[in-house]
């Protein structure tokens, strides 16, 4: 990883929380697998790239730790509130996005 000075990383960091805020808080509705069909990434996503980070500097945390920090709240309760069973087209829909790259 390159160095970036101070202001770069508040900014970078200021960025990541709105987009946590935006789809935790805001936008809840839209589902991980619709996430990942149009954008290639979603909420898990987050979190694994927020433990990877976490380990790159040296920080132990698990995968239910990184969830709870993105999803602001233990996952199986974000889960259980807003989280639906994929459709079959959902299904069909990311085989596809995935097939594609």
């Amino acid at each position: 990883m390159t160095d970036i000075d101070h202001e770069t990383l508040h900014l970078e960091a200021a960025a990541f929380r709105r987009l946590r805020e935006h789809l935790m808080q805001a936008r809840p509705d839209v589902q991980n697998i619709d996430l990942m069909i149009l954008a290639g990434f979603c909420r898990n996503c987050l979190s694994d790239w927020y433990r990877e980070a976490a380990e790159a500097r040296g920080i132990a945390m698990t995968k239910d730790e990184a969830r709870e920090a993105v999803y602001g709240e233990p996952f199986a309760d974000w889960k259980a509130r807003h989280q639906r069973e994929a459709t079959p087209e959902q299904l069909a829909a990311f085989e596809a996005a995935r097939q594609r790259g």
